[in-house]
């Protein structure tokens, strides 16, 4: 499809699904009705998410400039309008994710995996002055760039074959074990990890709560690891670093253009509704379930 069809086929699905979680409940009850349907400011930030625009300032001027016949309420709409409107919409992105999770894919519950990414909110130089997050955010390790940085942490499950099932924002110094019986709570199964979940004291007690956490062995020529284990989690388990990694190159998840937890939130839910989007087209499809690029020609 072109781009055209995609924002179309975006939007009729949003706006069948916004009045279905809602259940005849109002989100307003006092105040003018906003120019903007909750559907149309949604679709435009998963388009826009899709498309790489990753602040509101162009997000917002790109679809003003190309798209007014698709949403003539921007003609004259002033941009705060649209971002306050849009950050105020977390909670409902969050329930049409969930609607999409729970009723609309199929994917294997019992089969998953679980890692982190690192979220920084500044540069590292700038952290002992920065006043964004503070008190929320801290110091912790980039091991891929073998790092320090500043900010938070993005504690993800992965459900078989690649569908995003929960996520928690935490403080970059909390280490990955100490979020995990927070993040796999009510999950039943096989989960697999990196290194830092080789703890036996943890993978005991979640074995008590019928989760099976495997990881490889910290030190890969331990004598307790068998020759293949360790080599086989980790191709598996590299399904979930090619999420990241189109979150963190698409939706540039690792730029952070928020100021509070409030529209930091709205932003990751932005990107995590544009992933599960896009995997419900190519399952919709029968085509392959991360690649995103055939969607849009």
């Amino acid at each position: 499809m072109n781009l055209d069809d995609f924002i179309i086929t975006c939007f009729c699905l949003i706006d069948e699904m916004v009045p279905m979680i809602l259940t005849d409940r109002q989100l307003r009850t006092r105040g003018p009705a906003p120019s903007l349907t909750d559907s149309e400011v949604i679709t435009m930030e998963v388009v826009g998410s899709y498309l790489s625009l990753s602040q509101d300032k162009e997000l917002f001027a790109y679809f003003q400039r190309h798209y007014t016949h698709f949403f003539p309420a921007l003609n004259g709409l002033h941009r705060t309008t649209f971002v306050r409107q849009a950050a105020n919409l977390w909670a409902v992105k969050e329930r049409v994710w969930c609607w999409l999770r729970d009723e609309m894919i199929s994917y294997d519950p019992t089969m998953s995996i679980v890692d982190s990414v690192p979220v920084p909110v500044c540069r590292f130089a700038r952290a002992p002055w920065c006043v964004r997050f503070r008190g929320e955010a801290s110091y912790g390790k980039d091991h891929a760039d073998r790092q320090t940085f500043y900010g938070f942490r993005l504690h993800a499950q992965l459900s078989w074959p690649g569908l995003l099932t929960r996520l928690y924002l935490a403080p970059a110094n909390e280490s990955d074990g100490e979020i995990a019986p927070i993040l796999l709570e009510g999950t039943t199964g096989v989960v697999l990890g990196d290194r830092n979940y080789w703890l036996p004291d943890l993978q005991a007690y979640l074995r008590t709560k019928g989760i099976v956490l495997q990881a490889p062995f910290r030190k890969a020529h331990s004598p307790q690891a068998a020759a293949y284990q360790s080599p086989i989690l980790g191709r598996v388990r590299y399904l979930i670093d090619t999420v990241f990694g189109q979150l963190t190159d698409r939706c540039q998840m690792k730029r952070v253009w928020a100021r509070d937890l409030w529209h930091l939130r709205n932003r990751l839910l932005r990107f995590i509704l544009m992933h599960t989007v896009c995997f419900f087209f190519n399952q919709q499809e029968q085509a392959p379930l991360l690649q995103f690029d055939r969607l849009v020609a």
